[in-house]
């Protein structure tokens, strides 16, 4: 085996050596939760499964580690707008985010650690920083990081150390490259923060969004630990600020290896609610398409390549996906196939694939090669059908509960329902017809309006 992966810290494709033999500690930044995770997040979470799919496939132990940022500027200023503790305002937006990873097939990460769950360990870790004078307090109880004191800021990002701005301070938790200077590690309460604060031995005040990570992710997986994850929008100043504040503090290496997805863009533009062009995973089941079709879609695209979604891509991934699960169900699982060959070569080709930083295009193209001999030879059976289930451990799709039959068993009521949304679609009543598709779609059936007319299928 030779696995490799693309290292945004070397800016070379650098293979994978654990630091415990067959171990690996996994670390992704996981979601804000202000909002409902939109499209380009999930974009990064599948591409982060299929890291964690992939190792395990390859027979790794992994211990993922998933945070969640339930306290940064975002979420305290939600709260503050809608009249609610900062609790009742996240919560909501932390179930809507397993909802949608249990519909998108993610694996559940090992842990999910809430920020406000972990202040002591974040004020220890400014504490280590302040007596190494790394750190120091500003006027108004603020506790800031001198990036002067850290030679080594930059190396993720790769900034030249001339272009940093010492001295100069930013308190934001997210800000661009033309303002790198000492960063917030702790804010000390002000009339903007209402009543989200802690009081501790560094004052009334609550902690900076980039503190977070550094002492879950070293909390739950030491340091150093394998692979840190994120999207490239991370990089800076997110990351680097992990780097500058484990690095600081501990005086070792903090990840061995960094990975990052590229952005989504939406019909060859940045996502933006001001745009229109805005979408969550329920903007897509509103749509009628099954989740596991914008998993598929996305694994069409190395993570490293800019994805551009538009609907057109997405009733081409559909239909590639039917495809796929048509030919599941034509397997049969009781006779043998008389095509060994191919399907050693296919797992072959697959796994390389996968070794070379997951490539899942060459991947798929992998196993569509084998679909292709199956359909020339007119004989699919149990070892090809082992092999499709073998490779989704890594896909994700499903493809075993689509192989067990060809249809949904939909409940006389539904089915009823989906009668009388034809017939309103079929009078252009359209507001009808939508919203008796939420209530399909609460039910817990997705419509899919296809060419050949409705299909709907459990969600």
């Amino acid at each position: 085996m030779s696995l490799r992966f693309f290292n945004t810290l070397t800016r070379s494709k650098d293979e994978f050596e654990p630091i415990e033999d067959m171990k690996v500690g996994l670390y992704t930044c996981g979601p804000t939760v202000y909002d409902y995770a939109h499209i380009g997040n999930w974009r990064t979470y599948l591409f982060e499964d299929v890291l964690r799919r992939t190792l395990e496939y390859l027979g790794f132990e992994v211990k993922h580690v998933m945070n969640i940022t339930d306290v940064d500027d975002k979420t305290i200023r939600g709260a503050i707008s809608k009249g609610v503790s900062l609790n009742e305002y996240t919560q909501p937006f932390i179930e809507a985010f397993f909802a949608d990873r249990d519909a998108l097939n993610v694996l559940p990460a090992h842990v999910y650690p809430r920020a406000t769950e972990h202040i002591p360990e974040m004020v220890a870790l400014i504490k280590v920083l302040l007596e190494k004078e790394i750190a120091y307090k500003s006027e108004d109880g603020s506790i800031y990081y001198d990036i002067s004191k850290f030679p080594d800021y930059g190396k993720l990002s790769h900034f030249k150390i001339d272009q940093l701005k010492a001295g100069a301070r930013v308190k934001s938790d997210e800000y661009d490259k033309a303002e790198v200077s000492d960063f917030a590690l702790w804010k000390a309460w002000d009339e903007a923060d209402g009543p989200v604060f802690w009081e501790t031995e560094l004052g009334k005040g609550r902690p900076g969004w980039h503190i977070e990570c550094s002492a879950m992710s070293t909390k739950y997986l030491g340091q150093p630990f394998d692979i840190h994850t994120g999207g490239v929008d991370n990089i800076f100043p997110h990351h680097e600020n992990e780097i500058a504040q484990s690095e600081g503090a501990a005086g070792k290496p903090f990840v061995n290896y960094w990975l990052h997805s590229e952005h989504l863009l939406v019909e060859g533009r940045k996502m933006s609610k001001s745009l229109g062009n805005f979408y969550t995973l329920r903007d897509i089941i509103a749509k009628g398409y099954d989740p596991m079709v914008f998993r598929y879609f996305v694994l069409l695209a190395h993570y490293r390549t800019k994805l551009n979604f538009t609907w057109k891509a997405m009733e081409s991934a559909r239909s590639a996906l039917d495809g796929l699960y048509d030919f599941m169900q034509r397997l049969d699982k009781e006779n043998p196939t008389g095509l060994h060959g191919a399907v050693e070569r296919a797992k072959t080709a697959f796994r390389e694939a996968l070794e070379d930083d997951l490539n899942t295009p060459v991947a798929l193209a992998a196993i569509f090669g084998l679909i292709k001999e199956v359909n020339a030879h007119g004989c699919g059976g149990s070892e090809i059908y082992e092999a499709m289930i073998d490779f989704d451990r890594v896909l994700g799709l499903r493809l075993a509960e689509h192989a067990e039959s060809e249809k949904t068993e939909v409940p006389d009521n539904i089915r009823m329902l989906l009668e009388e949304r034809e017939k309103a679609r079929k009078a252009r009543d359209f507001a009808t017809a939508d919203q008796i598709r939420e209530t399909i779609i609460a039910a817990g059936y997705i419509v899919e309006d296809t060419p050949q007319g409705p299909r709907i299928r459990r969600r």
